[in-house]
């Protein structure tokens, strides 16, 4: 018979699969529109862009954002509840600072005349912003993971021996840092 240490060790594990399943199949998302973007380069109505400068911040912002958010269970673990709620609020703060960025780096291309869409619109800026703007929707589904995170943390729900929820935030949080350095670096050197 399956005792409840079985049953949360099995549940544990299916949660952590599943995440693992959602990623992989975020991954094949953004490697085909990659790909698009590799195959309709050789367009003639393809014309090189510099990226934002703001990417370049926003970049920045989201790579500390993982020291933090990794900072928050070596927190808990280490029984420091002030500590965890201090990276958290961190963690979110950068968050919310690399969408401001992000925002102000489509601000950016509307000043330099480079629209998505529309008479004026080309292929490559159109890409720029769809593979943004996808990133931005799975970042918002990480900044609510996170903002649930917090509300749990507050309710004292994560101690030394219970940090699935903060592993399962960090690890999705680790793999949109990921996902956004990647696209940054393909969109920085292919043009």
């Amino acid at each position: 018979m399956a005792t409840s240490t079985d049953y949360k060790f099995k549940s544990d594990r299916s949660k952590k699969m599943l995440l693992w399943v959602s990623m992989v199949s975020m991954v094949m998302v953004f490697a085909a529109l990659t790909s698009a973007y590799v195959v309709s380069s050789s367009r003639g109505d393809w014309k090189p862009i510099d990226l934002p400068s703001s990417f370049f911040i926003s970049t920045a912002l989201m790579l500390v954002s993982s020291i933090t958010f990794f900072l928050v269970k070596r927190q808990v673990v280490a029984g420091k509840r002030g500590g965890a709620s201090l990276f958290l609020g961190l963690t979110f703060a950068l968050g919310c600072a690399f969408v401001f960025f992000q925002f102000q780096g489509f601000q950016q291309l509307y000043r330099d005349g480079l629209f998505p869409a529309g008479n004026y619109a080309t292929i490559n800026v159109s890409f720029l912003w769809v593979l943004v703007l996808t990133h931005l929707a799975h970042l918002t589904g990480g900044m609510i993971s996170l903002l649930v995170i917090i509300y749990n943390h507050f309710k004292q729900k994560y101690g030394p021996g219970q940090t699935l929820g903060i592993e399962l935030g960090a690890l999705f949080w680790h793999f949109l840092d990921f996902l956004w350095l990647y696209l940054f670096l393909f969109l920085y050197f292919f043009k």
